[in-house]
């Protein structure tokens, strides 16, 4: 365990900013199974929805640095690209 103020001060904020980041990891992947599921239900609507929400999310995600810009780019991508590949289907 820490002695000095400034560290202990350090612990608890990484304490915090972690919790705050698991949450919106969560958060995302939440709403990433909800479009896949749509898509499997063929509800291409509410998927385009879903897609426009999860495009902001991850993008918030990778300005705080939650996760990595790059990493929010492919996951946006690769969502895109599954839900086109459905209305080209139908």
């Amino acid at each position: 365990m820490a002695n000095i103020k400034s560290a202990k001060k350090r612990i608890r904020t990484t304490r915090k900013r972690t919790e705050l980041n698991r949450s919106r990891k969560s958060e995302i992947k939440t709403y990433i199974k909800k479009f896949n599921l749509a898509l499997e239900n063929g509800n291409t609507e509410e998927a385009k929805e879903l897609l426009k929400i999860i495009d902001k999310k991850l993008k918030r995600a990778a300005c705080k640095n939650v996760i990595h810009k790059n990493a929010a780019s492919r996951k946006i991508s690769k969502l895109t690209k599954k839900l086109n590949r459905i209305e080209e289907a139908v």
